[in-house]
C-alpha cells in the first residue's frame, strides 16, 4: 500500500483524490458507518430536508458525539432511596463516558465529533469563504501559494456565491443590511455567502450540497486504486526501530472485532481537530506543542422575525414584484408575501480591519435554536457571529493515559479560557449583530440574542498546528510531523492562526497543498 488515510471527510477526500489522480494506491479507514449510498455524501440532500429543513435539525444532533462531559456536579434527590443500592445517583461516569478530569469551568462542552464516512461533512452547512489575507491566513505560505491552493480547493468543493442570489429574502436582507452598514468598502461590504453548493436543473429547487464525495468525485463510486473500510478505527501508529518513519497502522475492525495491521510508505491523518492528535498522543507521538495552541469561534446568535416595513418592498421593487405576483395567483389566501419555495437567504458580512468578527444570515438546520410552530418559517433570519481567539499555548486538549472515551482511545480533556482581548472583541461582536439584527426584524420569542455554549460551531483549530519551528508547531509547512519522514496530517487542526471564518475551505487548501508535495515524493 502506498498511502493510508485515516478519516473520510473533505480533507481526507482530498488528499486521496489528488493521490489517486496520480495513480497511486490509497486506503482509507474511517470509524464512522457509511451513512448514504454515496460515500461521505451530505444528508441534507435527502428531498424531505430540501422541502423542510427544521426537520434536518434532529439530523446534527445525532451525528454529533460529546468529546468530553464533566462528573455530573447534581445528585437527584428524588430518585426511590430503595434504588440504586444506596448509591449517589451521579456516580456512573465510566458508564455514561463522563470525564473526571474535566474542569466545568474550562471545557469547551459542545466540542464534538461525527463518526460517520463523510465527518462533518455529513451535515455542514457547506459556509466556505476564504480567510482574510492579512488578519487570518498563515503567512508561511505565499500569496500566490495560496490563490492557487483555494482556486483548487473551490473547484472541489463546487463552491459558488450565485446559487441563491435569485432568492428575494436574500436581496432584500442584502439591500437593508447595505445600507445599515454603508460605511464598509465594497470588498468587505454585505453579500451573498460563499457556499458548497450546486443547484439542480429542473423546476423543484433543489440543490447539492457537497459532501466528501463531492470531493472525491469519481473516485467515490470506485477505483482501481482507492479503497475505502468504514467503522475501522486506526488505534495506534507504531514507528519503525530509528523512530523516524511510520512502519505500519494498528486498526480496529469495529464490526468483526478483528485487529488489523496495516503497513504503507505513507501516512496521512485528518480525523479531526481533536482525534488527529488523540491518535499521536495513543501512538507515543507526543511533542510538547501536541494540543496546545488550541482555538475555537465564540458565537453570538439570535433569531428575527423580519420587519413590516422590508415586506412591504417586496410588492413594489419591480425586481421582486413578477415573483410576488405569482405566489397571489396561486396563494390568494397567503398572507405572508415571501413566494414558497423562495429560497433559504445566505447573507455574508466579511471579517476586515476593525471588524474582527465573521457574520452570517441564513435560515439554515441548527443543533440549537428554537422552533415556534406559529411563526411562519418565511418570515425568519437567523444570525450568526463568529469571533476569533489569540492562539495561546496553556489553551489546549490534553489526553488521559488513564480513561478513555467510548472507542477505547485516550479520554481527551480540555483546558481553555478566552484572554481579556479575546473578551473585548466578543463584547464588540455582540454589539455588531444587534446593529444588524434591529435593521432586520424582532427578535424571535426565545431566541434573543445570546452567547451560545462555546464549541457549538465545530471549529476547533491549532491542536496540530503548521509552523516553521517545531518548538511550537507540530508540522512543517508541507504539513509533515516533524521529526517524521512518512507521517502527514490534514484539518482544521493543522490551521495555525486565529480566525473567524468559517475553517473547511482553507483546511482543503492546506491538504492539497501537501498531498501535491506527496505526489511528487512518491512519483
Amino acid at each position: 500500500m502506498d498511502v493510508l488515510i485515516v478519516g473520510s471527510g473533505p480533507v481526507g477526500a482530498s488528499f486521496a483524490r489528488t493521490l489517486v489522480g496520480a495513480g497511486i494506491d490509497v486506503l482509507m479507514v474511517e470509524a464512522g458507518a457509511q451513512l448514504a449510498r454515496r460515500p461521505g455524501s451530505n444528508l441534507k440532500n435527502i428531498y424531505i430536508y430540501q422541502r423542510d429543513n427544521n426537520l434536518f435539525s434532529s439530523v446534527i444532533r445525532g451525528n454529533l458525539y460529546t468529546l468530553s462531559v464533566p462528573d455530573s456536579a447534581h445528585a437527584e434527590l428524588a430518585v426511590d432511596p430503595a434504588g440504586a443500592h444506596g448509591l449517589p445517583t451521579n456516580w456512573g461516569c465510566a458508564r455514561h463516558n463522563e470525564n473526571p478530569d474535566q474542569d466545568p469551568y474550562r471545557n469547551i462542552p459542545a466540542a464534538s465529533a461525527s463518526y460517520a464516512v463523510g465527518g462533518m461533512a455529513t451535515h455542514w452547512t457547506c459556509a466556505t469563504p476564504r480567510h482574510h489575507p492579512v488578519l487570518e491566513r498563515y503567512g508561511g505560505i505565499g500569496s500566490d501559494e495560496w490563490d492557487r491552493c483555494y482556486t483548487e480547493a473551490e473547484a472541489l468543493l463546487t463552491v459558488s456565491n450565485r446559487e441563491f442570489e435569485h432568492s428575494v429574502r436574500q436581496r432584500l436582507i442584502i439591500d437593508a443590511l447595505r445600507d445599515e452598514f454603508s460605511e464598509l468598502p465594497e470588498q468587505y461590504a454585505v453579500q451573498s455567502l460563499p457556499l458548497a453548493v450546486k443547484r439542480r436543473g429542473g423546476e423543484g429547487g433543489m440543490v447539492t450540497w457537497a459532501g466528501a464525495d463531492t470531493v472525491l468525485g469519481d473516485i467515490a463510486e470506485g477505483n482501481a486504486h482507492f479503497s475505502l473500510l468504514p467503522q475501522h478505527l486506526c488505534t495506534r501508529l507504531v514507528p519503525d526501530s530509528a523512530g523516524t518513519r511510520i512502519d505500519h497502522a494498528e486498526v480496529r475492525d469495529l464490526e468483526g472485532a478483528r485487529e488489523l495491521s496495516v503497513a504503507a510508505d505513507h501516512f496521512v491523518v485528518c480525523a479531526g481537530a481533536v482525534l488527529t492528535p488523540q491518535l499521536l498522543w495513543a501512538s507515543g507521538i507526543r511533542p510538547d506543542p501536541l494540543g496546545r495552541y488550541l482555538t475555537e469561534h465564540p458565537m453570538a446568535f439570535c433569531q428575527v422575525v423580519l420587519l413590516d416595513r422590508l415586506l412591504d418592498r417586496l410588492g413594489t421593487d419591480p425586481r421582486f414584484a413578477p415573483d410576488v405576483q405569482r405566489h397571489r395567483d396561486l396563494f390568494p389566501d397567503d398572507h405572508v408575501p415571501v413566494p414558497v419555495g423562495d429560497p433559504e437567504p445566505s447573507v455574508w458580512l466579511p471579517l476586515s480591519e476593525g471588524r474582527l468578527w465573521h457574520g452570517q444570515i441564513t435560515r439554515d438546520a441548527l443543533q440549537f435554536g428554537v422552533e415556534v410552530p406559529h411563526v411562519d418559517d418565511r418570515l425568519i433570519a437567523d444570525l450568526r457571529w463568529f469571533g476569533l481567539v489569540d492562539p495561546r499555548p496553556e489553551n489546549r486538549v490534553t489526553f488521559s493515559d488513564r480513561h478513555t472515551d467510548i472507542h477505547g482511545m485516550p479520554q481527551p480533556t480540555f483546558d481553555f479560557s478566552f484572554s481579556d482581548d479575546d473578551a473585548a472583541r466578543q463584547h464588540a461582536m455582540m454589539e455588531d449583530m444587534l446593529r444588524a439584527a434591529t435593521a432586520l426584524g424582532g427578535f424571535l420569542p426565545q431566541a434573543e440574542p445570546r452567547f451560545t455554549t462555546l464549541g457549538l460551531p465545530n471549529h476547533i483549530a491549532g491542536t496540530v498546528r503548521m509552523g516553521k519551528d517545531p518548538r511550537i508547531s507540530v508540522v512543517n509547512n508541507d504539513s509533515r510531523v516533524w521529526g517524521f519522514d512518512n507521517l502527514y496530517l490534514g484539518g482544521n487542526g493543522v490551521i495555525p492562526t486565529a480566525t473567524a471564518s468559517n475553517p473547511t475551505l482553507t483546511s482543503v487548501a492546506m491538504a492539497l497543498k501537501a498531498a501535491h508535495h506527496l505526489t511528487g515524493r512518491l512519483k
